[in-house]
């Protein structure tokens, strides 16, 4: 299989009007304070031989206030964990969704900013 799990949870998120706006693959000209979801691929492995792989992915949500962050953070999770299990995005089918790490404040280490850190495993085959 040759699925970017990143690009599934991207897309998938880029659908959902109330978080579309903030939803990036890089932080690449993002300034400090402006709301971001940064969805980044954390590993993975094959679970099932040439037909299901396994990938863990982070989100982590940026925001000028802290109850901002903690919001859009629990809302990706609610998404990713009860809507997007059993979806087709693009060439993959998401069979299942797990919960990894529950949305944690991190405030980042340089700008100090409000920071929400959390992790899904996404299962994932060739739909």
């Amino acid at each position: 299989m040759r699925i970017d799990p990143v690009s599934v949870v991207h897309d998938y998120l880029r659908e959902k009007p109330e978080v579309a706006h903030a939803v990036t693959g890089d932080l690449v000209g993002r300034e400090p304070g402006e709301t971001a979801i940064y969805v980044e691929h954390a590993g993975g492995y094959r679970s099932i031989r040439d037909r299901m792989d396994r990938a863990d992915i982070t989100y982590q949500v940026y925001s000028e206030h802290r109850y901002q962050a903690a919001e859009l953070a629990y809302l990706v999770r609610e998404y990713l964990l009860e809507g997007l299990p059993g979806c087709q995005v693009g060439s993959a089918l998401v069979l299942d969704v797990a919960d990894g790490i529950s949305p944690q404040y991190t405030p980042d280490s340089t700008s100090r900013e409000h920071s929400y850190l959390g992790e899904v495993a996404v299962f994932i085959t060739e739909g």
